[in-house]
C-alpha cells in the first residue's frame, strides 16, 4: 500500500521536474512575484528539513539537490538579469507578503 509520504514525494519530485526541466525560462524572481516562494526557498526549505532529520547539509548541496545541477551552473544556463520592472513588482510582492 502506498503511503501519504510516498505520494508527497512524488509530488514534489514532478514539481522539481516541471520547474527545472519543463519550465526552466520562468525566473525565480518571477515565482517570487506570484507564488511567494521560488526554487530557493525550496532548497531552504529542503535544506532545514534535512537539518532537522539529523543530516548535515550546506545551502550549495540543498540547491544542488533542488536544481538537479550546481546552482552556479543552472544561473549559467537559465537566470537572466532581473528587469528594472521585474525588481519593481519584486519590491512590492514584498511589501504585501512581508
Amino acid at each position: 500500500m502506498v503511503d501519504k509520504v510516498e505520494l508527497e514525494a512524488a509530488a514534489f519530485r514532478r514539481l522539481l521536474r516541471h520547474l527545472n526541466q519543463e519550465r526552466s525560462d520562468v525566473q525565480n524572481i518571477d515565482l517570487m512575484i506570484l507564488a511567494g516562494f521560488c526554487r530557493n526557498c525550496l532548497a531552504d526549505w529542503y535544506r532545514e528539513a534535512a537539518l532537522e532529520a539529523g543530516l548535515e547539509m550546506d545551502k550549495e548541496q540543498a540547491r544542488e539537490a533542488i536544481y538537479g545541477m550546481p546552482f552556479a551552473e543552472w544561473k549559467a544556463h537559465h537566470q537572466r538579469e532581473a528587469t528594472p520592472e521585474q525588481l519593481a513588482a519584486f519590491e512590492a510582492a514584498r511589501k504585501r507578503h512581508g
